[in-house]
């Protein structure tokens, strides 16, 4: 057992082989937090970390004591207004208009696994041996509610899972103002904090700054995790780079409304907290009702960023990630979408398709265009079933024409919208949310429906149950492509419109969910314009998500970059499109598209049947390459070597598990001349083993290649001559490592 509860000192000690979490009951009977980092040894007491001090101005629990103030003891999981200023973990409005709580230590209980969150994505495990759980339940006996802090140590990994849940056991109403997943007190402010923001097609731009005393944060209030910021952050010691010191993630497992936000105090304790954005929130709590927060998943490292997201990624792709698709390589796809647009028919979508064959695609997928009266984005959704003027056999039919190709066939949705003209809306216009005499806006000329209304979820399964039931699909790409406004449901009451955006959220959950019981072959891959709703929540459902609607090869290098800190490979849709790139209008090289996209669920995105045939050979290399090192590329261990976003050059690599085999990826945006010679230091190699590099005859040991470096010199170094490889802008290189046995 990896939890021990000592009872003398009534400290709890969260370990495994590396990392230490330590919980304190305080004398008033609530939670102190002692200590988060590397394993340290077990001993009696730790109380030499509870550290006070008289401070003038502060307030103090005991009546003519001066040794014990909220304000400057670190805890775990702390309320305002009882001696503490900062920013609480949680709050509830009582009956009286109160806020003040005491939530008091009850028991708790110690137990080999991990459980379920109803309703709810979280990391799971596959036999009880792999984590170990504590549950410490606290009550509040003035508003007779029960708190229950949940923390689950994976036993391999330096994982603390975290999330709490708010029972009302009185007969008196309780509002949730706030239910934040989990707090941490961190006892100094000497970290560089990490952050993954952007916008629409450049999502998750990699951010540092260094915390100083104030609040730092980032949030969504969009109804989705959102382009702008992602529910992801670390803090890293300053010596820290990606290979080495000690750094911290944070990161929620929930597709909403999210804040994480970390407040230094002018003593220098920095409070970590992440959840659900209080901002517009309330959760009604009648007698017996409760509420459990989402999921929030904590890393530590002492090998550097690089080690954060190893962790994750092994992690979210293994124990978040579910079902058939979680471990099989993904299959090489072809979408239709900036081909045609919506400008095609059941012939031409054939003809794309027997070409993509050729070169060897696996995966036919139809996207936008093909239900109801769909000819552009004004129309047709929520209609989900086939445009037979477009589609005369339907999506049966075309979809059995693919797979009598030698091909699977997949299908895009948008089921979380509706437009004006459509008979869905015609139907029930009040199924929209709306807010009663507001006026309305649209987003790219659709509206969101009310998920929050359990009927409005049965109307779309049943739609798109049907249509999977009599086709042959074994992919879908699940699309979302605008946030909610005028946020109000008349399917609700007036005391529960705060919890609308909740709802919503798990009204998506409980459609995927049913979606994948009833159809557990299919793929799923999740879509927001693009990585609107990238995140954690959403890998529980869809292994994979369309990253960016920026297909650009140069931007995707830094999209694909900062997703990587904290998502695994494997979840990032990445395709080869057409040059003029359709968002930035750049030509790119179609080898250096597809090197960029071989790192993610790989594919295409463009018309293939007008490529020339130098452009196909390339394109069959191409899908050699992948079905060669899927496996590897999707389960290798990842190593960020260049950032994009700090140099012209950048890198990064995967190695296998058994350190046989890796591959690096080298990118040069702009050409140089008469540039410096060049070299590059490996990582996770075995430093015994001799590695040859295909294409050439060149062997170094590990060592070598991770102490001095692969010589990644080009032709730009000095006079470029006729012969031989030439560089131009938007250059890249694959190199690919094999232990020579």
């Amino acid at each position: 057992m990896s939890i021990i509860f000592n009872e003398e000192s009534k400290e709890f000690h969260l370990f495994n082989n590396n990392i230490s979490y330590i919980i304190k009951i305080l004398r008033n009977n609530q939670l102190g937090q002692l200590y988060f980092g590397k394993k340290i040894h077990q001993r009696d007491s730790y109380d030499y970390l509870l550290e006070n001090a008289y401070r003038p101005m502060s307030a103090y629990v005991y009546e003519r004591e001066y040794g014990f103030s909220l304000e400057h003891i670190k805890q775990e999981y702390p309320s305002y207004g009882t001696t503490d200023f900062k920013y609480p973990a949680y709050e509830i409005l009582q009956k009286n208009g109160s806020r003040i709580t005491n939530f008091e230590y009850v028991s708790h209980k110690i137990y080999s696994g991990k459980p379920k969150l109803k309703g709810l994505p979280a990391t799971y495990i596959e036999d009880s041996s792999e984590a170990d759980t504590l549950e410490i339940t606290l009550f509040d006996s003035v508003i007779n509610a029960e708190l229950v802090l949940i923390y689950t140590i994976f036993n391999n990994e330096s994982v603390i899972a975290r999330s709490c849940r708010f029972i009302n056991k009185g007969k008196e109403n309780l509002e949730l103002t706030n239910a934040m997943s989990m707090c941490l007190d961190l006892p100094d402010c000497n970290y560089e904090w990490i952050q993954l923001s952007g916008a629409w097609a450049r999502e998750r731009e990699v951010k540092h700054r260094k915390l100083e005393q104030g609040i730092q944060a980032v949030s969504s209030a969009r109804g989705n995790s959102s382009h702008n910021h992602n529910p992801f952050i670390a803090l890293k010691r300053p010596n820290a780079d990606e290979f080495q010191g000690e750094a911290l993630g944070f990161s929620l497992v929930y597709s909403g409304n999210f804040l994480a936000q970390v407040e230094v105090d002018t003593y220098d304790v920095s409070r970590v907290l992440m959840g659900i954005n209080p901002f517009g929130f309330t959760w009604h709590l009648g007698e017996g009702e409760e509420f459990q927060t989402p999921e929030a998943v904590m890393v530590y490292s002492d090998k550097g960023m690089n080690g954060v997201s190893q962790t994750y990624h092994k992690l979210y792709r293994t124990r978040l990630a579910r079902g058939e698709w979680r471990d099989k390589v993904r299959p090489i796809l072809i979408n239709n979408w900036e081909a045609t647009y919506f400008d095609f028919t059941e012939d031409i979508l054939v003809d794309i398709a027997k070409t993509a064959k050729e070169d060897g695609i696996e995966l036919f997928v139809l996207d936008d265009g093909w239900f109801g009266t769909r000819c552009s984005d004004t129309s047709g959704l929520g209609d989900w079933y086939a445009n037979i003027n477009r589609l005369p056999n339907g999506i049966s039919g075309l979809s059995k024409k693919i797979e009598g190709l030698g091909m699977k066939f997949g299908l895009w949705f948008e089921l979380e919208m509706v437009n004006k003209d459509s008979d869905l809306y015609r139907n029930h216009p009040e199924w929209v949310i709306k807010t009663p005499n507001r006026s309305v806006s649209h987003g790219r000329n659709q509206y969101v429906l009310d998920f929050s209304n359990p009927e409005v979820v049965d109307y779309i399964y049943q739609m798109v149950d049907k249509i999977l039931t009599e086709s042959n699909i074994s992919y879908i790409k699940w699309d979302m492509n605008r946030s909610i406004t005028e946020c109000y449901s008349a399917f609700l009451p007036a005391h529960r419109q705060g919890e609308v955006f909740h709802r919503y959220i798990l009204g998506v959950y409980d459609l995927y969910e049913r979606l994948i019981n009833k159809h557990p072959y299919i793929l799923f891959e999740s879509c927001a314009s693009g990585g609107g709703r990238f995140d954690a929540g959403m890998m529980y459902y869809a292994p994979q998500c369309w990253t960016s609607d920026d297909s650009d090869a140069v931007e995707r290098i830094k999209i694909q970059y900062g997703t990587s800190y904290a998502y695994p490979i494997s979840s990032m849709g990445a395709h080869v499109s057409i040059t003029p790139n359709h968002q930035l209008f750049r030509n790119t090289p179609l080898e250096t598209r597809g090197n960029v996209a071989y790192f993610g669920a790989f594919g295409y995105e463009l018309d293939l049947t007008k490529l020339s045939e130098e452009e196909h050979e390339i394109i069959k290399k191409q899908v050699e390459f992948v079905k060669e090192y899927r496996e590897l590329i999707q389960k290798g261990t990842f190593f960020r070597l260049q950032s994009p976003f700090e140099n012209n050059i950048s890198a990064w690599m995967i190695v296998s598990e058994d350190k046989k085999e890796a591959i690096v990826a080298y990118f040069k945006v702009l050409n140089d001349v008469n540039c410096p010679l060049r070299r590059m230091k490996l990582h996770g190699l075995d430093e015994n083993l001799v590695y040859s590099i295909k294409g050439t005859n060149n062997a170094h040991y590990g060592s070598e290649l991770m102490n001095l470096g692969l010589i990644t010199t080009d032709s730009s170094s000095g006079q470029v001559v006729e012969e031989g490889e030439r560089c131009a802008d938007y250059w890249s290189k694959i190199y690919v490592l094999k232990a020579e046995i």
